[in-house]
């Protein structure tokens, strides 16, 4: 599998119109073969810094998502409310029962 998570700090006037923008692009994302978990999460201590919880079975279905049209209108929708930069960090996973994790 392979992971996303991407903080992101929206301007506080843009909050209200940030989550169902997001919203919409994780319904579709969750509709892409390759994704298997899409997460929309806000932080309890700042309504304005969200975490997205992206899973897929692969590097490529991750690649493939970002050139769908859904991902290209939200990322062009929201691209302005944002307070700085997202942050993305990308994983490979690792479990406990893996032979790779040994």
């Amino acid at each position: 599998m392979y992971v996303v998570c991407v903080t992101i700090h929206v301007k506080p006037e843009h909050v209200e119109t940030f989550i169902p923008a997001t919203l919409e692009n994780a319904r579709n994302t969750r509709n892409e073969p390759g994704n298997l978990r899409y997460d929309l999460l806000q932080a309890e201590d700042d309504p304005a810094r969200f975490f997205l919880y992206e899973v897929y079975h692969s590097k490529e279905d991750f690649a493939a998502h970002q050139q769908t049209p859904h991902y290209l209108k939200w990322r062009d929708t929201v691209q302005d409310w944002m307070a700085q930069p997202r942050q993305g960090v990308r994983h490979h996973t690792l479990f406990f029962d893996d032979d790779a994790a040994l």
